[in-house]
């Protein structure tokens, strides 16, 4: 006879401590192979399977060094999560009265952020439940932020449920977010507090809010398709052959002589020039504001030169700054705000590349603000994503790039103060005395 699992609902009506005893019960019985007065929840009673072959301790937990500062303000920085934080803050913090925290992680368990009641703040420090830890489930046991990474999906861990004795003071529930753009799992959100406010219906918010996140991303990716087809519009109607509009991930926003189709497959990396595509053969590929532009050739056009693709940083009057990429089928060109014609600026006369803390340094002249200049690089890979490289920071070597200054150097970026923009000036009126 199949014996009764535990129910959520019924914990939740249960005194805490009785609920805590009837867990630890069925976990010590699950640990020395006996038979517990009732089976555990079919996703707990398999973590605890997984944690007893990994060896995990199941008495003491364990902790990996935590992130650095700095290591941990580039995963913030580049994480796709961080535009989700105001969303997930006003589903999950923003309850009167609640006593609870939301934890944001990545894809390998690192705590990113975490928000909440000051109280449950400081019971988190003392388990370690802090930004930059590691909450894998091979590291901390059974837990609403590393097994939900490992089901792929919402998990509810309430006192004794977690494999680790000293987390029996914690109820969690953590859903995992997935990126809609590519499938990719890009981390979890979880919300945590002590075992007397567990709720039979926190797993369904965390789930919920999950899903908004994901619509959001959605949302934002729709909206990308469709800046990309405005743009990509006037170009096929010149290419007077086959052609593709997509996005960064793939992704169609407009299509000429082809047969629709919702994707098309592309290499992890892929620059402007002359590449082979799995569904489309040999292609010309050009960059387009957060996207590309294919176009499919026919063999005699194969066997001729691939597409170049020429960018031309125009800083050369004093309140209007401009970026022009240009290729075989036409140009497209946008304005820049003062940070991002500095931040080109920089990257245009050092082609070998800056890191975050380089540019943070030509700059601001402080290289630990490492967080802004990841910012207002995701912003500008928006569009120049098909020019701009990453890790270093930098434009493709596929590109010629081209900066328009002023005659006078004393009117480039008039109003800049970044050091690298400062030193410009200086080294051309050193030259011109």
């Amino acid at each position: 006879m199949q014996k009764a699992t535990v129910d959520i609902t019924r914990l939740a009506a249960m005194d805490s401590r009785e609920a805590t005893l009837l867990l630890r019960n069925i976990r010590d019985a699950a640990l020395r192979g006996g038979r517990p007065p009732l089976s555990p929840r079919a996703d707990i009673g398999a973590s605890w399977q997984r944690m007893l072959r990994e060896g995990v301790d199941p008495d003491r937990d364990r902790r990996s060094g935590l992130l650095s500062p700095a290591e941990l303000e580039e995963r913030r920085g580049g994480s796709p999560l961080a535009v989700l934080l105001p969303l997930l803050r006003e589903g999950l913090v923003s309850m009167p009265g609640a006593r609870h925290l939301m934890v944001v992680a990545d894809a390998d368990g690192r705590v990113l952020w975490r928000e909440g009641h000051p109280s449950v703040l400081r019971m988190a420090d003392g388990h370690g439940f802090e930004p930059g830890a590691d909450w894998r489930e091979s590291t901390v046991g059974t837990n609403g932020v590393g097994t939900a990474l490992v089901v792929r999906r919402p998990v509810q861990v309430h006192s004794a449920e977690h494999f680790v004795a000293t987390h029996h003071t914690w109820t969690c529930a953590g859903a995992p977010i997935t990126d809609p753009r590519d499938g990719r799992l890009m981390g979890v959100v979880d919300v945590s507090g002590p075992v007397t406010t567990m709720h039979p219906a926190t797993l369904l918010l965390v789930g919920s809010v999950a899903r908004l996140a994901e619509a959001e991303l959605r949302n934002r990716h729709l909206a990308g398709l469709a800046r990309l087809r405005a743009v990509a519009a006037p170009l096929l109607c010149r290419v007077g052959g086959r052609a593709v509009a997509v996005d960064r991930y793939g992704w169609t926003a407009a299509v000429t002589g082809l047969t629709p189709v919702d994707r098309v497959p592309l290499p992890p990396s892929l620059g402007a020039g002359r590449v082979r595509l799995a569904t489309l053969g040999e292609c010309d590929v050009e960059p387009l504001p957060g996207g590309w532009l294919v176009r499919p050739l026919d063999a005699a056009d194969a066997r001729a030169g691939g597409a170049a693709a020429r960018l031309v940083l125009d800083v050369s009057r004093p309140r209007e700054w401009t970026v022009r990429v240009s290729g075989a089928v036409g140009c497209w060109t946008r304005e820049l705000s003062p940070r991002h014609a500095e931040l080109l600026y920089a990257l245009a006369v050092r082609r070998e590349g800056r890191t975050a803390a380089q540019l943070a340094a030509d700059v601001f002249g402080d290289r630990t603000r490492t967080v802004t200049v990841r910012a207002e690089m995701s912003r500008i890979r928006r569009t120049l994503g098909g020019v701009l490289a990453h890790r270093p920071y930098r434009f493709r070597d596929e590109v010629e790039v081209e900066v328009l200054a002023p005659a006078d150097a004393g009117d480039l970026l008039p109003y800049s103060t970044a050091p690298a923009v400062v030193a410009a000036r200086r080294t051309a009126g050193d030259r011109a005395g």
